[in-house]
């Protein structure tokens, strides 16, 4: 029996457009080579990526030293990420983009900036110096605590100015995880603001940095960006204005040559255990890598205006929002606050008045502005976007289609996008001029990643069936290590099949006859029916695939009869009666497009599902709904308390 089994199918496919791939930065011939070449020499070929997309102070002596799980990229060579980010498009025949957007700034209430590149440049140094001044030096870890407001940005790039990894913990997190992340990292320096706008209304930061830092901490100088101006506590010699140190620091900071695996970053990501895992990423590789995923799979332009509206707190804001476009020089936006304020229409109110041409979201959004109805996207002049992009979890189907149709006009290529924290960069996607798309697929690997489907034993599994999706040679934007704990670093990511090297992402996949791959869902999410394997994802797609239907999410409970019984909450489009009528169309609905196996035995109906604040939907919590259990395990990271009560029917 294969080990997660594929019941969905799904026979569309989109061609590029002609005009599309004619402008491609990489042509259908370029991949068909590329690939040809990274097949036959990986490593080969990813030095020539980094020769091609990045600027060393030093070349390297070897490109790869690999003893698994530990890795070594570019070994010798010396660089620098905010040279490559700010610096060299200055210089030379990149000099006129002194004065090219950088970045373009929208906070929810309105406020606006943009910075150029030569402004970036002054501000990064200006902040270089600041942490200079407060005594950070090489190597030390400084925790950054913010709002999505340009000092951020600036604040990473003056880190890997001087070569002080930075730790940002996303400004929704608690007090308390705050404080265990400082601990874990061993930081001295936090950088936070006042607070930032969510919903229409100011949200406190400083407090809770208090909080975090009070009693045994490492912390000895907390940097307050001054952003809403509410009132804040002070501590006299620890705390300083943001603007009090750049109105005294220099303009001239000049870029540290770093080694290849100097420490860049520190971004904690969830454990089984409840203990967080500090992800760490070193700089040749991860640049190397989320530079040149960048360029190809976002073909981008130097007149593209480009908007991920991840948060920096996540790795796709590290990779995505920061490091990848501005190293190609890119107009990268960003935004503050939530997609609904003041109306339903404030992401596409934004695409039109910026002129933004490359969109990159998660499908958990895009489920929700299917929820909303069609109105709000179709009120706006959306003809500036170019390319579309999803990330964070599989796209089903249907909401690719809409995606497809109702944001892109049906002219827009979308490159639905597989990568984790872990990664660093984009591992499986389309690319876009040369690669036929299916919705729901995230095609193939890109060049130079090996990605395959494996079995319990190692082996890889024969299309059309399921298994466990593995990486099988290491890869330039690779996690280095977990902070602090080798051993946990060997046992969660490199020790699940005897050979050796190989990793495990924690998801199912399957491939189809053409050899594209379709993402599953996380194994942990797989349920075990009358002994078949059966993905999340395929049965949520099957709900959503209903006219009557927004968004679903579907879990596992105990069954004694079946083993494992499907739960499926779902949520209901505006207007739409859910009854035992609409709970009956729907388990048949499943029947019909999967089969019997994969029915629902429950539907419950829900106005909004639990959901981080990266938008990702916390099916443990839905678990143990669907199990009658008290909610066990960390819930710091849920956006909407009140979704909880209403799941369990404390309220009504």
């Amino acid at each position: 029996m294969p080990d997660i089994e594929s019941l969905l199918s799904e026979k569309r496919v989109f061609k590029p457009g002609k005009d599309f791939a004619r402008a491609a930065n990489w042509s259908k011939k370029d991949v068909a080579a590329l690939r040809k070449d990274a097949a036959k020499n990986p490593t080969r070929f990813w030095a020539k990526m980094a020769k091609e997309n990045v600027s060393f102070f030093s070349p390297w002596k070897k490109v790869l030293d690999w003893k698994p799980p530990f890795a070594k990229w570019f070994v010798g060579s010396k660089l620098n990420v905010s040279y490559n980010c700010i610096d060299r498009h200055l210089e030379g025949k990149n000099a006129w983009r002194r004065n090219k957007a950088a970045i373009i700034w929208e906070g929810e209430p309105g406020d606006k900036r943009v910075i150029t590149y030569g402004e970036l440049h002054r501000e990064v140094c200006k902040f270089a110096n600041a942490l200079k001044a407060l005594g950070v030096k090489k190597g030390d870890r400084v925790c950054l605590y913010m709002p999505m407001v340009p000092e951020l940005a600036i604040a990473m790039l003056a880190c890997t100015r001087i070569g002080a990894p930075h730790s940002i913990v996303f400004g929704g997190f608690s007090a308390d995880a705050l404080r265990d992340r400082i601990a874990d990292a061993g930081a001295h320096v936090v950088i936070t603001a006042d607070g930032g706008y969510r919903r229409g209304a100011p949200f406190a930061l400083k407090e809770a940095v208090d909080a975090a830092v009070s009693g045994d901490s490492p912390v000895e100088s907390v940097v307050v960006v001054k952003r809403t101006g509410q009132d804040v506590t002070w501590k006299a010699g620890r705390d300083h204005w943001w603007h009090d140190l750049m109105a005294e620091a220099s303009t001239k900071c000049p870029p540290a040559k770093l080694d290849a695996e100097h420490p860049l970053f520190i971004l904690y990501t969830s454990g089984t255990t409840g203990k967080p895992k500090g992800i760490l990423h070193t700089t040749a590789g991860y640049l190397t890598h989320v530079t040149t995923t960048f360029k190809a799979i976002f073909d981008i332009k130097d007149s593209d205006t480009y908007w991920c509206t991840a948060d920096i707190g996540w790795i796709t804001g590290h990779s995505y929002v920061i490091y990848g476009p501005l190293a190609n020089g890119a107009t990268t936006l960003m935004y503050e606050g939530v997609p609904t304020h003041p109306g339903p229409d404030r992401w596409w109110d934004v695409i039109e008045r910026h002129r933004v041409s490359i969109f990159y979201t998660a499908p958990t959004a895009i489920r929700t502005f299917i929820r909303l109805g069609d109105e709000h996207p179709k009120s706006h002049d959306l003809s500036s976007l170019r390319l579309l992009g999803t990330v964070g979890e599989p796209i089903n189907p249907e909401a690719w289609m809409w995606y497809h149709k109702v944001i892109g006009g049906k002219r827009c290529p979308i490159v639905d996008t597989w990568w984790q924290t872990e990664t660093g960069g984009i591992m499986i996607s389309p690319l876009p001029g040369a690669v036929d798309t299916k919705p729901g697929s995230g095609t193939l690997p890109f060049p130079g990643v090996d990605a395959a489907i494996l079995d319990d034993d190692g082996n890889e599994v024969k299309p059309p069936d399921g298994g466990f999706l593995a990486v099988r040679q290491p890869w330039p934007g690779m996690l280095r290590g977990i902070w602090g704990d080798k051993e946990r670093f060997r046992e969660v990511y490199w020790s699940k099949w005897k050979r050796k090297g190989t990793y495990f992402a924690g998801d199912g996949a399957h491939r189809d006859k053409g050899g594209y791959f379709w993402i599953m869902g996380r194994v942990d999410d797989v349920m075990n029916v009358s002994g078949h394997r059966i993905g999340t994802m395929e049965v949520e797609s099957a709900l959503v695939s209903h006219p009557d239907v927004a968004e679903s999410a579907v879990v596992g409970r105990e069954d004694e009869i079946t083993g494992t019984a499907v739960v499926a909450f779902v949520t209901p489009k505006a207007n739409v009666l859910a009854d035992d009528g609409l709970a009956k169309r729907l388990r048949d609905h499943v029947a019909k497009e999967i089969g019997a196996i994969a029915k629902p035995k429950d539907v419950r109906f829900t106005p909004a599902l639990p959901k981080t604040r990266s938008g990702k939907i916390m099916r443990r919590l839905l678990r143990d709904i669907a199990s009658g259990k008290e909610t066990a395990g960390d819930t710091s990271t849920l956006e909407d308390f009140s979704v909880l009560a209403k799941l369990r029917g404390d309220e009504d």
